[in-house]
């Protein structure tokens, strides 16, 4: 059996519970670009809810083209204020004094495409959380009609409960539960951040 997810920057819980299944799981990047969707974006929780954070990429002129072959724009310095925004965020969490030296070169160095730019992370983070990553591929091609294709059930606007029932969002202690109770299926950064060497305990439950 294998798992089809598309690249994503800083994914939601739910896609990392898709990389610790025991099957192989492609990564797409031969798919064209679809705006809106956790490909160039994530979800952290602040002090005053969800934020939303989206990574700028430059227009092209052609209506399609490869995930892969999409550019980063710097013209607005999304880096600073994503990084501030996470500091903002997660600054008192039990785990971010700890992570933060890791994460922070990826908003002071600059990713020339974004599949490279989340995909750095990604085996950052699949480090920092001991996930095996040996069975983890790139598709050489684009395919439809393929089994266990979350490639656009994981996504900001669609319910995991409607589009992915098998997901289940376990809670977890979250800085801001007291003013918002358990907020699920967060960017990986919140479970990381706030739960430390237990997050691979989360999402093996």
């Amino acid at each position: 059996m294998n798992i089809y997810l598309s690249t994503a920057y800083l994914a939601p819980v739910q896609y990392y519970k898709k990389l610790i299944a025991p099957t192989n799981v492609f990564i797409e990047q031969h798919e064209n670009y679809i705006k809106q969707t956790y490909r160039n974006r994530c979800n952290i929780l602040s002090a005053n809810g969800v934020m939303p954070l989206s990574i700028p990429v430059e227009h092209q002129k052609s209506a399609k083209i490869q995930i892969k072959d999409i550019r980063i724009t710097y013209q607005n310095n999304w880096q600073h204020l994503h990084w501030n925004a996470i500091i903002s965020a997660y600054n008192s969490t039990p785990f971010f004094e700890y992570y933060k030296d890791d994460f922070r070169p990826f908003y002071e160095k600059k990713f020339e495409f974004l599949f490279d730019f989340n995909e750095g992370l990604r085996t950052l983070i699949c480090e920092l959380l001991d996930i095996n990553t040996n069975n983890i591929q790139y598709t050489n091609l684009y395919e439809t009609g393929l089994q266990n294709d979350f490639r656009e059930i994981i996504h900001p606007k669609k319910k995991t409960v409607d589009t992915d029932p098998e997901f289940i969002a376990n809670s977890y202690y979250q800085v801001f539960a007291h003013k918002f109770g358990f907020t699920e299926n967060l960017s990986i950064i919140d479970l990381l951040f706030n739960m430390g060497n237990e997050s691979l305990l989360v999402l093996n439950k």
